[in-house]
C-alpha cells in the first residue's frame, strides 16, 4: 500500500492530497490561498514565497487528516507558464509572472520571426503566457532583473527545488512552453539567439525528466513541517490541466479533456504529427512517449463569471448561486445579447492576446441575469468553436471528458454540453490535477508500467450528461455570429487593447 500526496498550484491557491493505492482513493484533502496582484492592465504576478507557505499549510492539513505520517511519493502540478525569477539557491527576485499575464504580446509575436523545425510544433510561434516570451520581455524592458536571475524556471521546478534541492524541468513544460525540442531531448541555443536571449539555456533547469519520472528525494524543513518522518520520491509533474489528462483516461488518441475553471483548457493526443494550425502543438512526448499532445483552450472563462459576479455586480457566493439557478432555469438565456470572450485575449483557434473581449445588443431593458448569461454562452460558444476547428484540421475525437470548477455551476456546464451537442462524460471528482499527480507518483515508484496502464488503475468516475436538442441547435446557428463578430470587431478591439499597453506603460 503507498500513499501518495499531490499538490496543484491553481490561480488562487493549492490544494493538497493523500492518495492511497490499495483504496484507490484520495484519503484527505485541504487547500491554502495566495494572492495575485495586477499592477498594470493586462499584467498579474505572485510572491512565489507565498507558494511555499501556502505548500506547507496545505500539506501539513493533507497529511494529518489522512492519520498518516508516511507518505512514499509526492508530486507536483501547476499553472504554467507561470515564471518564477531566482538566485540558484531559490530565492526570488522579482515576483513571479503569472500564466494568465499578457505583458509580452510584442515578444510572442516576435516568435513567429524564428525559422527551425522546433518551431513546428508550437505552430510557428509561442504564446504570450509562455516563459520565452516572459523571459525575453523582462531582459527587454527589466534588463537589471533579468541579469540578476540566476534561474529563470516554472513554478513546479521552483516548488521542486525546495522539495528536494535539485533545479529540474519537466518534459512536459520544455516541450510545450520553452521550445525544447522533445523528439530529440534537446534545447535549442540557435532559436534563443536569434530572440535575443541567447543566454537563457544557462538559466533554465537543465536536467529535464519525463512525466512520472523521479525527480530526486525529497529533503528539507518543507517536509518536516508538514508532518512527514521519511524522505519520499519527488515525482515529475507537469501542467496542472495536462495531468488531469491521467486522471480523466483520455491519454489515447481520441479522448479529449476539458477543464473549465479560471481558464478553459482542451487537451488531446494524436498518434503522429499532425496539422493543427490555430492549436499548440502537436508536442511530440510531451505527456507519454510515442504521442503527440496538442492544446487548446481560453485564457478566460471562470475568471468572467467571477469577475461579473464580484468585481460587476457585488455578489456575494450564496448571491452568486441564486443568479446562476435563475440563468439555468431561464429558456430565454441572453435574451439576444451576443459576447466575446477574450477578456484577457484568445489562446486558440486564433492564438491572439490583443483580442479583448465584447457584449453587443444592450438595451436598457436588459437585466444582471440576461448579462450572465450572454458571458456563459459566450464561454460556451468558444468551447464550441475550439471543437469545430480541431474537426476541420482532421482530429476525430470519441469521448470527451468534462471536469473543473464548471461542474459547480450548473448553468455554464449545461450550456457548455448543449454548445458541443453531443454527450459528455463529466468527472465526479473534484480535482483531476490532484489524481493525476497521484498516477505520476504510482509511475514513478514503479506500481504501473507506464502512466497509460496507472492512468487506466486510477482514473476517477464520471457520469454522463447529454445536450438539450433544442439549445443545441440555438448555438449551432449562433457559432457563425460569434465568427462573424471576431473577425468584424479585431481591428477595433487592437487599437482598444494597445491604447491600454500605452496608457499602463505612461
Amino acid at each position: 500500500m503507498a500513499k501518495l500526496l499531490s499538490f496543484d498550484f491553481g490561480t488562487g491557491g493549492v490544494r493538497a492530497g493523500v492518495y492511497c493505492t490499495d483504496a484507490r482513493a484520495m484519503l484527505a484533502s485541504a487547500e491554502a490561498k495566495y494572492e495575485t496582484v495586477y499592477p498594470h492592465t493586462g499584467w498579474a504576478e505572485q510572491d512565489s514565497r507565498q507558494w511555499l507557505t501556502s505548500m506547507r499549510d496545505a500539506g501539513r492539513q493533507a497529511v494529518a487528516a489522512a492519520g498518516t505520517n508516511h507518505i512514499d511519493s509526492i508530486c507536483v502540478a501547476t499553472t504554467a507558464s507561470t515564471v518564477a525569477f531566482c538566485t540558484r539557491s531559490g530565492e526570488p527576485v522579482r515576483p513571479a509572472i503569472l500564466w494568465m499575464d499578457c505583458r509580452a504580446s510584442e515578444e510572442a509575436a516576435l516568435t513567429a520571426e524564428v525559422d527551425h523545425p522546433v518551431m513546428a510544433y508550437c505552430g510557428g510561434a509561442d504564446a504570450v503566457e509562455w516563459l520565452v516570451p516572459k523571459a525575453m520581455w523582462t531582459a527587454r524592458r527589466q534588463p537589471e532583473v533579468y541579469a540578476r536571475a540566476e534561474v529563470i524556471c516554472e513554478a513546479l521546478d521552483f516548488i521542486n527545488y525546495h522539495l528536494c534541492g535539485e533545479w529540474v524541468g519537466s518534459r512536459m513544460n520544455a516541450a510545450c512552453k520553452w521550445n525544447y525540442d522533445s523528439l530529440n531531448g534537446a534545447f535549442v541555443p540557435e532559436i534563443y539567439q536569434k530572440l535575443g536571449i541567447g543566454d537563457l539555456p544557462a538559466k533554465l533547469p537543465d536536467r529535464i525528466v519525463p512525466v512520472g519520472g523521479v525527480v530526486g528525494e525529497a529533503s528539507g524543513s518543507l517536509i518536516a513541517d508538514m508532518g512527514i518522518v521519511n524522505r519520499p520520491f519527488i515525482a515529475q509533474g507537469g501542467i496542472d490541466a495536462h495531468i488531469g489528462i491521467l486522471s480523466a483516461n483520455t491519454v489515447r488518441p481520441g479522448g479529449l479533456l476539458v477543464i473549465g475553471g479560471t481558464s478553459t483548457v482542451h487537451l488531446t493526443q494524436l498518434s503522429g504529427y499532425g496539422d493543427v494550425s490555430g492549436f499548440w502543438g502537436p508536442y511530440p512526448n510531451a505527456l507519454t512517449e510515442g504521442e503527440w499532445l496538442v492544446e487548446a483552450g481560453q485564457v478566460s472563462s471562470g475568471s468572467i463569471l467571477s469577475w461579473l459576479s464580484n468585481d460587476i455586480f457585488g455578489l456575494d457566493a450564496n448571491q452568486h448561486q441564486e443568479l446562476i439557478r435563475q440563468v439555468a432555469e431561464r429558456p430565454e438565456r441572453a435574451n439576444g445579447l451576443l459576447a466575446l470572450d477574450y477578456w484577457m485575449g484568445n489562446r486558440t483557434p486564433y492564438r491572439d492576446p490583443d483580442l479583448r473581449g465584447a457584449i453587443m445588443g444592450l438595451s436598457l431593458g436588459h437585466s444582471r441575469a440576461d448579462i450572465y448569461a450572454a458571458a456563459i454562452d459566450s464561454v460556451a460558444l468558444g468551447t464550441a468553436n475550439v471543437l469545430a476547428v480541431l474537426a476541420e484540421r482532421g482530429v476525430d475525437i470519441d469521448r470527451i471528458v468534462m471536469a473543473g470548477g464548471i461542474c459547480r455551476n450548473a448553468a455554464w456546464l449545461q450550456a457548455t454540453v448543449d454548445a458541443i451537442g453531443r454527450p459528455v462524460s463529466v468527472a465526479t471528482e473534484d480535482n483531476l490535477s490532484l489524481v493525476g499527480a497521484a498516477v505520476c507518483s504510482a509511475t514513478a515508484l514503479g506500481l504501473w508500467p507506464d502512466l497509460a496502464a496507472a492512468s487506466s488503475g486510477i482514473g476517477v468516475a464520471t457520469h454522463e450528461m447529454q445536450p438539450n436538442a433544442e439549445r443545441s441547435r440555438w448555438y449551432q446557428d449562433t457559432l457563425p455570429l460569434y465568427q462573424d463578430a471576431t473577425e468584424l470587431l479585431t481591428p477595433l478591439l487592437h487599437t482598444l487593447t494597445k491604447r491600454q499597453q500605452a496608457e499602463s506603460r505612461s
